[in-house]
């Protein structure tokens, strides 16, 4: 362990290597920005300038595009409510509000140190555990990814804690629309009226930004926008006491997203919606969540981190991709010559355990960039949003067209903007929705797959220990506030009852 971990720093901190980790972490950070781009897309448009480097500076550089845009993303997500990546819709909803009272630079200063620590946490993990761990992530077939997917799906339906039909109705409206397309058990068209831009299914970039940017700017235009946020400098730096509030929903937000991030296709996205509804049912703040809790903020952004890192886990150990970007990786090593598998570890030591090392070295780097620069940016709230808005709207719509390059894509966010208008004014939560758009496929497929294993019977659920005990903690989670909430309030009546007597 500890001669792989010198292999690695000795392979990493090569002053070629250590420059085109802080070029990949930068451009990754610009990519998150950039709504519509993500990582998958930055890392997939700048492989070919890689070519004519070594394949372990090459694969250093890419992983640095990965997870810099991460952050990058959630910087417009806290500052103008646009998430630049998937797995950054959840830091919208309490770092954005955080950003309208005025604390914009905390909620970025603790998002960076929340991913640092996340990363510290799981490059631990994936050193020491990364065999093993592949050889678990092995046991998760249809069945156990069948009930990983409800148990995605319980957690997001209770994020607004006792409006749980309008989280389960957002939910199902989410998965509904994730039905259109071809059908994985069929392969017949659905709900496509003919179109053939529907045919691979409502995409989600660009429902992401029509909800989240459009929606609010169009909020914003109705009710009237805002006098700019004139808050101190010291109110946007982050205190000793954030920190120390922070700090267990960051650790439990790191343990989360790297036991969702070693299984395949699970990916970011999800680790971070289930951070952020564990980390609701637990804090003892639960009245903040949704209304500014720096908790709010710190939970996913570790947890998306932690994945990030985690899915590189299948990716090198199993030659499984982990998720969407894990996926162009792949290619990446390929291209070089590489077939990522069990024998890697032993044939490629160098080039493992320093691209492995390069993930603490890329989020240091990150850190020491982007935790001055927190207030910084929180100063563009300063500019009066009637020049804001227009910004927002260009770049949103640019980011669509350049998902696809035809204006269906920009068709598209126009009416989910009107849909995100839609919900905000009658007071529905988005991140339900986005949850069942996000899992809908995933969930479908396992549905198809799960139900030919049972030749038709899906009871063979029942039958698998992992799955049992995942659906036990779904179950659990709908049963136990309910229940933990009767007893307190019998305890409350008998107590009063004491008194009176």
């Amino acid at each position: 362990m500890i001669d792989n971990l010198i292999l690695g720093f000795q392979t990493a901190l090569t002053l070629e290597n250590v420059l085109w980790c802080f070029v990949g972490v930068l451009l990754g950070t610009v990519i998150g920005l950039l709504p519509g781009l993500g990582s998958t897309t930055g890392v997939a448009v700048l492989l070919p300038i890689t070519f004519t480097l070594e394949p372990v500076t090459a694969l250093i550089m890419l992983a640095g595009i990965y997870y810099g845009a991460q952050y990058g993303g959630t910087i417009t997500s806290v500052l103008i409510s646009t998430p630049g990546e998937a797995a950054s819709v959840v830091t919208t909803l309490d770092g954005y509000q955080m950003a309208k009272r005025g604390r914009a630079g905390a909620a970025l200063a603790i998002s960076a140190i929340g991913s640092f620590i996340a990363a510290i946490i799981s490059l631990a993990l994936l050193i020491a555990l990364a065999p093993p761990l592949a050889e678990v992530a092995l046991e998760f077939g249809p069945v156990e990814m069948f009930a990983i997917m409800i148990l995605g799906l319980v957690i997001v339906v209770t994020f607004q804690g006792g409006a749980f039909v309008r989280g389960a109705l957002m939910a199902v409206a989410g998965l509904l629309v994730a039905t259109v397309g071809i059908s994985p058990g069929t392969s017949e068209a659905r709900f496509t009226f003919g179109n053939v831009n529907l045919l691979s299914g409502i995409p989600f970039v660009e429902v992401m930004i029509g909800l989240f940017a459009l929606g609010e700017v169009f909020y914003q235009i109705r009710v009237g926008a805002a006098a700019p946020i004139r808050a101190r400098f010291r109110d946007m730096v982050i205190s000793r006491k954030d920190i120390t509030r922070s700090m267990p929903a960051i650790l439990r937000g790191s343990g989360i997203g790297f036991g969702l991030g070693i299984l395949p296709g699970a990916g970011s996205t999800l680790a971070s919606f289930m951070s952020y509804g564990i980390e609701r049912r637990v804090s003892r703040n639960k009245a903040e969540f949704g209304k500014g809790a720096i908790e709010g903020v710190a939970s996913p952004e570790s947890a998306n981190n932690a994945a990030a890192n985690a899915n590189f886990v299948p990716t090198l150990a199993l030659g499984i991709p982990g998720g969407a970007t894990t996926a162009v990786l792949l290619g990446a090593f390929t291209i070089f010559g590489l077939q990522p598998g069990p024998l890697l570890f032993e044939t490629q030591p160098e080039l493992v355990w320093g691209l492995l090392v390069s993930f603490f070295i890329g989020n240091l780097l990150l850190l020491v960039l982007n935790l001055p620069l927190a207030p910084v940016f929180a100063q563009m709230l300063r500019i009066p949003y009637g020049y804001l808005y227009p910004i927002i709207m260009l770049t949103s719509l640019v980011g669509a067209y350049s998902v696809s390059n035809n204006m269906f894509s920009v068709w598209l966010v126009f009416v989910f903007g009107v849909l995100g208008y839609l919900l905000k004014e009658v007071g529905l939560p988005t991140a339900p929705f986005v949850l069942g758009l996000v899992l809908g496929p995933l969930f479908e497929k396992a549905l198809v797959q799960t139900s030919a294993i049972g030749k038709g019977d899906l009871t063979v659920v029942f039958q698998s220990p992992i799955a049992l005990a995942v659906l036990g903690i779904a179950v659990a989670m709908v049963v136990l506030p309910k229940l933990v909430g009767s007893l307190r309030a019998r305890s409350r009546r008998k107590g009063a009852k004491v008194d009176a007597g």
